[in-house]
């Protein structure tokens, strides 16, 4: 048989990678246009690309697949990462114990820095305005729902940067995969039928340079605005919820080991504000507002913020909405007045802020994006490139390495059955088992954020009603934890 024949039955998929290896057709294909032909091309060097390519590699399945990795950004930063005792990015997330497992699973973990990684078994919970609560504590005596935790962990706070440097060093350590970090797509385009052999479905990447890389499945794990995803030409829908999310690193005054293993989150008719733990006396921000006020909160001293946080944990949302629409000039001086007249049960609320780290205040903004679909022939989407979702709920990356292990399960199975690993009807698989449950995921917090962003009275009565029943059903909240926990 010759060689087109042979390159023809292996791009249609019909001849088993146990029957024909790689370097059978790159010997095969001697011009310049087909020297840099791979199995997968990852474009996005993210947590989201960085795992796909970890777990390629670290599967006895797919290890021997040729597997490349664009990167616009240089990884250069996180593979040299050096962190600095009490200094935190504000650049944070939410891992739930399944990701850690999948994580742990292709052996990225382990070079994850675990002094920096805080876990929390605790979320506080409560409504602005009326001050229903409801507490999720799986460590709690007589807990209805500690029997349904594989561990104590609801999630694990970590720097974005200290998961991406253990991504990078477990995938230097394997070894086997082409990082083209600093290079930019320029462009992607068909391959080409040259009569003898027809690749013209195969994905070609240009990038910075000039060279271009086909791919027999072509992964966007690039973002929200995904090139890869634009010439698949898939639409992505959703809309702006008009509202920015502020981020800071905060220091505490004696958290506390019990305090400092819990979360907190108070839902405001602006938007909810969170305050996530990190190790010793430091916790992360995450505060969804107008824009108006996120552009206070930036522009303000350090000592103001630090009062202006404290208060959106203790003050009345009445308080809150004065100091959004104007910032008086002895604002510290004010709130201290304001929570003099205004009783706090200070063992429900977050310990108090002393201070914010210089540099670490951040806005971004909100919104809600989810794909048509996942797939398309050759091209696979993973992450941001995927869906976006409101940060009220810490599941934006988890949902990313959620798909990063469908997808895994679709290669390996194509590979383990000799299947074209681009074809539609291999990556049917991932979609299947990601779009819906993906889907109700986004479509639940986005109802959370609706539901939440007004202070009407009858809408506050019966939210708060529906809480409180959650809180008092114990097994009723152990599903809500395992879902959550994605365990």
């Amino acid at each position: 048989m010759n060689s087109a024949r042979l390159v023809g039955l292996y791009s249609a998929g019909r001849i088993p990678r146990t029957r024909l290896r790689w370097g059978s057709i790159q010997r095969s294909l001697q011009s310049r246009f087909y020297s840099d032909i791979h199995d997968v091309v990852v474009v996005g060097g993210g947590p989201a690309g960085l795992s796909l390519t970890t777990a390629l590699r670290s599967s006895s399945v797919t290890s021997h697949l040729k597997v490349a990795l664009i990167e616009g950004m240089d990884l250069g930063s996180s593979r040299g990462w050096e962190p600095v005792e009490g200094i935190y990015s504000n650049r944070v997330s939410s891992l739930t114990p399944g990701s850690v497992g999948f994580l742990t699973d292709i052996g990225a973990w382990h070079h994850v820095d675990r002094a920096r990684v805080q876990p929390y078994n605790a979320m506080k919970v409560w409504d602005g305005v009326s001050g229903t609560n409801i507490d999720f504590n799986w460590d709690a005596p007589n807990s209805p729902y500690t029997a349904t935790a594989t561990s104590g962990t609801i999630a694990y706070m970590t720097e974005n940067i200290n998961l991406t440097h253990g991504l990078i060093s477990r995938l230097d350590k394997l070894g086997g995969v082409e990082v083209l970090d600093k290079m930019k797509v320029e462009g992607i385009t068909n391959g080409i039928d040259d009569g003898e052999v027809d690749l013209s479905s195969w994905p070609v990447v240009e990038v910075s340079g000039g060279r271009r890389l086909i791919a027999r499945l072509l992964v966007g794990a690039d973002g929200a605005n995904s090139p890869v995803r634009r010439w698949a030409e898939v639409e992505s829908r959703g809309w702006d919820y008009g509202k920015m999310g502020v981020v800071a690193t905060l220091q505490l005054q004696g958290s506390g080991v019990e305090r400092q293993k819990t979360a907190y989150q108070r839902f405001l008719p602006t938007g909810p504000v969170a305050f996530l733990p990190l190790p010793g006396d430091f916790a992360t921000l995450v505060w969804s507002t107008t824009p108006k006020q996120a552009a206070q909160l930036k522009s303000l001293p350090p000592a103001k913020l630090v009062a202006l946080v404290n208060a959106a944990f203790r003050l009345s949302h009445v308080d809150l909405q004065y100091y959004e629409s104007e910032a008086p000039a002895d604002l510290a001086d004010d709130i201290a007045w304001r929570e003099n007249d205004t009783p706090v049960d200070e063992s429900r609320v977050p310990p108090r802020v002393i201070g914010v780290q210089d540099g670490s205040v951040a806005a971004f903004p909100l919104k809600m994006r989810h794909a048509d679909t996942y797939i398309a022939e050759r091209v696979a989407l993973v992450g941001d490139a995927a869906h976006t979702i409101h940060p009220l709920a810490g599941q934006g990356l988890n949902q990313g390495i959620g798909d990063t292990q469908s997808l895994m399960r679709a290669i390996e199975h194509a590979v383990l059955h000799g299947q074209d690993i681009g074809a539609v009807l291999s990556l049917e698989k991932y979609v299947s088992e990601r779009y819906a449950s993906n889907h109700i995921l986004l479509g639940v917090v986005d109802k959370l954020h609706k539901l939440y962003g007004t202070d009407a009275a009858p809408v506050v009565a019966l939210r708060s009603v529906g809480l409180g029943i959650v809180n008092r059903l114990g097994p009723l909240k152990g599903f809500f934890m395992t879902q959550a926990a994605g365990i």
